[in-house]
């Protein structure tokens, strides 16, 4: 038999406690979680400042690969925030 982890532990006291409830409406559930990762998938504009010089550049190397220098800069932040790359400051 498995032994629960630390989180499971916690959801049965909750669940024995009676902080949780059963979900009745399973297509309202559903609807509900997939509006939620839609959300979070959707790509929402930010503003950010570049030199003059980084900007020459980022559109000089998207000249040469063909990509769309947004979308190299938005590839650089994927890689950092998923740990892929290291950035020095």
């Amino acid at each position: 038999m498995k032994r629960l982890d630390k989180l499971e532990r916690l959801i049965n006291r909750e669940i024995d406690r009676g902080e949780w409830q059963k979900a009745d409406d399973y297509d309202r559930l559903e609807k509900i979680l997939k509006e939620g990762a839609k959300d979070i998938l959707r790509k929402k504009p930010v503003s950010i400042r570049l030199s003059g010089r980084d900007i020459m550049l980022l559109k000089r190397k998207s000249l040469e690969t063909g990509v769309p220098y947004q979308t190299i800069i938005a590839t650089l932040v994927r890689q950092y925030v998923e740990g892929k790359i290291k950035i020095e400051l």
